[in-house]
C-alpha cells in the first residue's frame, strides 16, 4: 500500500508537515505559474526546403509590389482613377502581406519569458513622500489661510470659461453671417472684371458673365470673405428656355443671377455649356442646369443654386430685389 492510499491521520509525521507545506504554498499562491508549453517546431524551422519556399513567396510579393509602382505612373498619365487605385493598393498590400509571411515563417518564434519584477515604492520611500506632502502642506498654510485658498479655487474655476472665446475662432454665427450676403434690394450688380454696372444689353446670350454688389472693393478689408458669400453668375437665356417658373419671375428679360458658390464644397463655379445652359463646378465636376431653376444634374452637389432675385432700376442698370432667401454654398447645419 503506497503512502497515497494512507489516511492523513495515519501518515507518518514528516510527511504529514510536508503535505501540510505544499497545501500552505497552494493557499498562499492559488495563481501559480504554470510555465511555457513545450516550444513546437515550425515546418520551416526543420525543413530547409520549406524555408527557400517561403523565401520564394516573400521575394515574389516584394516584386510584384515593385512591379505595380512602375504601373502606377501610367495609371496616372491615362488618368484613370481606378487604374491609380489599383496599382498603388496591389504594392502596398503585397508590400505588407511580404512582411507578415516573413515574419511568420522565417523569423524566430522562440518564446521568451521574463519574470515580473514589482513596480511599487518600497514602504520608506512611500512614509518619505507622506510625511514630504504633510510637511508641504503646513509649510504652505492651506489649510490656515483661507482667503488664498478660496481665491485660488475661484480663479482656477473661471480660467475655462476663457475656453469658450475660443468658439468665435471656429467661424462665423450661421443665423447671421453665414445667411446673409452683401446683396439688398437696390444694390447694382457690378462686373467683376471691369467694376462697371450692368445694364441688360451688356449680358449676351450664351454669355457667362461674374458680378458683385456695388460698393465691393478689392482693398476693403472683409473682401475676401464677402466676396465668398455674394460673387455673383449673370447668363442671358430665352425665356422660351426657361422651365422654372419662379426662375423666369425673378428674371429680367431673360438674365438669370445665380450664386457662383457650388454647393458641395464651395468651390467657384467657371464653366459654362452654351448649348445646354449647364455649369460646371471644376472642383468635383458637379453641374447644375440653368435652365431649371440651376437644380443638380450631376456630381456629388446635394442642393441647387441659390438664385438672386433681379431687375432694372431707373437708370436702367441690373439691380437686386434682396437677398439670396437660403443659405449660399454646402449646407450647414440641415441648411439652417
Amino acid at each position: 500500500m503506497s503512502s497515497q492510499d494512507i489516511p492523513e491521520e495515519n501518515l507518518p509525521a514528516e510527511q504529514d508537515h510536508a503535505h501540510g507545506a505544499v497545501a500552505t504554498a497552494d493557499e498562499e499562491n492559488p495563481f501559480a505559474d504554470p510555465g511555457l508549453p513545450p516550444h513546437e517546431h515550425r515546418i520551416q524551422d526543420i525543413d530547409e526546403r520549406a524555408a527557400k519556399r517561403s523565401e520564394r513567396a516573400v521575394a515574389f510579393l516584394f516584386t510584384v509590389s515593385m512591379l505595380a509602382i512602375f504601373v502606377f505612373p501610367i495609371g496616372h498619365l491615362s488618368a484613370m482613377n481606378f487604374a491609380l487605385g489599383l496599382t498603388l493598393g496591389v504594392a502596398l498590400f503585397c508590400i505588407g502581406a511580404g512582411a507578415v509571411h516573413w515574419a511568420r515563417t522565417l523569423m524566430s518564434d522562440v518564446e521568451i519569458a521574463d519574470d515580473r519584477h514589482p513596480i511599487e515604492a518600497s514602504p520608506e520611500v512611500r512614509a518619505k513622500v507622506h510625511a514630504d506632502f504633510r510637511q508641504g502642506a503646513a509649510e504652505s498654510g492651506f489649510g490656515r489661510r483661507k482667503l488664498i485658498r478660496n481665491t485660488m479655487f475661484g480663479a482656477m474655476a473661471l480660467v475655462p470659461l476663457s475656453g469658450v472665446m475660443l468658439l468665435g475662432g471656429l467661424g462665423p454665427a450661421p443665423k447671421t453671417k453665414l445667411r446673409h450676403t452683401m446683396w439688398a434690394k437696390g444694390k447694382r450688380l457690378v462686373n467683376m472684371n471691369t467694376g462697371q454696372p450692368l445694364r441688360p444689353e451688356d449680358v449676351a446670350v450664351g454669355s457667362l458673365t461674374f458680378a458683385m454688389p456695388d460698393g465691393m472693393s478689392e482693398h476693403d478689408e472683409d473682401f475676401q470673405n464677402e466676396i465668398a458669400k455674394a460673387a455673383l453668375m449673370i447668363v442671358r437665356l430665352q425665356p422660351d428656355d426657361i422651365k422654372d417658373k419662379r426662375e423666369l419671375d425673378w428674371s429680367h428679360q431673360g438674365v438669370v443671377a445665380y450664386s457662383k458658390i457650388c454647393t458641395h464644397v464651395g468651390c467657384p463655379i467657371s464653366l459654362y455649356e452654351q448649348q445646354t445652359h449647364h455649369v460646371l463646378c471644376p472642383c468635383h465636376q458637379s453641374t447644375f442646369d440653368l435652365t431649371d431653376g440651376a437644380r443638380v444634374i450631376f456630381g456629388p452637389a446635394g442642393h441647387a443654386l441659390p438664385q438672386l432675385r433681379i431687375g432694372v432700376d431707373s437708370e436702367g442698370y441690373l439691380q437686386a430685389l434682396g437677398d439670396f432667401e437660403e443659405p449660399v454654398g454646402p449646407a450647414f447645419w440641415e441648411r439652417g
